[in-house]
């Protein structure tokens, strides 16, 4: 990840107060909310186990192509034994389509072993024992304690988060964590949880990588690198 290359924002969004931010970011969510109402996590799963399975395969990936390769795998893989008890080679080829698969299989049967060993089966409830999990970093965490058990411990931050958060003002870090840390100075804790995507919706749907859509975007005129005239 990192800051889009390229690009320059407006001067003025660097000699903001705090509160002046706050005030815009509030402004920013409140049009994306509207904008994109029903934003939530697009990875489908049915338990803890399963969104952690998940979300350690969209490393790299589209969860799209998640979804289509956990249809699957889910059915195949229902505890941490299943994940434990697969042949050589033969999580590895069920994740293949994911990409990198050889360290994702790995890092899934390791957190399985520790699944297994230290937390009686169960996903842990704890940001600093999710993280002790093979293949988590923050990303993972707050996306699994999140949408498993409505824990909020911070805010997910992915590629579009990241770009959007630069982009928007939001932050100037190119340190994911340290992204997180701004976003959860000027947004309050009861949005953290959906802010996540509704930055990347709207990432996916305007404010691409290359070539944002600056004509169509809903908080353009907040937004100190628009490319309006």
């Amino acid at each position: 990840m990192g800051k889009p290359k390229g690009e320059a924002r407006a001067s003025w969004v660097e000699s903001e107060t705090p509160s002046e931010r706050r005030t815009r970011a509030a402004a920013i969510r409140t049009r994306l909310a509207k904008a994109y109402p029903n934003a939530r996590c697009a990875l489908t799963f049915s338990n803890p186990l399963e969104i952690l399975v998940a979300t350690v395969l969209s490393a790299q990936c589209t969860d799209a192509k998640v979804n289509e390769v956990t249809e699957t795998l889910f059915r195949k893989y229902r505890s941490p034994e299943d994940y434990l008890a697969s042949k050589p080679g033969e999580l590895e080829q069920d994740i293949h389509a994911t990409g990198f698969f050889n360290q994702k299989a790995k890092s899934i049967r390791g957190l399985a072993q520790m699944l297994l060993e230290e937390f009686g089966g169960d996903v842990p409830r704890s940001m600093e024992e999710v993280l002790r999990l093979p293949g988590v970093a923050r990303k993972t965490g707050n996306v699994v304690l999140g949408n498993a058990y409505g824990i909020v411990e911070g805010i997910a931050v992915d590629t579009h988060v990241h770009r959007l958060s630069w982009r928007l003002g939001l932050s100037n870090e190119d340190d994911p964590v340290k992204v997180e840390r701004d976003l959860i100075a000027i947004f309050p804790k009861k949005h953290w949880l959906t802010l996540t995507y509704l930055l990347i919706e709207h990432g996916r749907a305007v404010c691409f990588a290359r070539n944002p859509r600056c004509d169509e975007c809903v908080v353009a005129k907040r937004c100190p690198a628009r490319r309006l005239p």
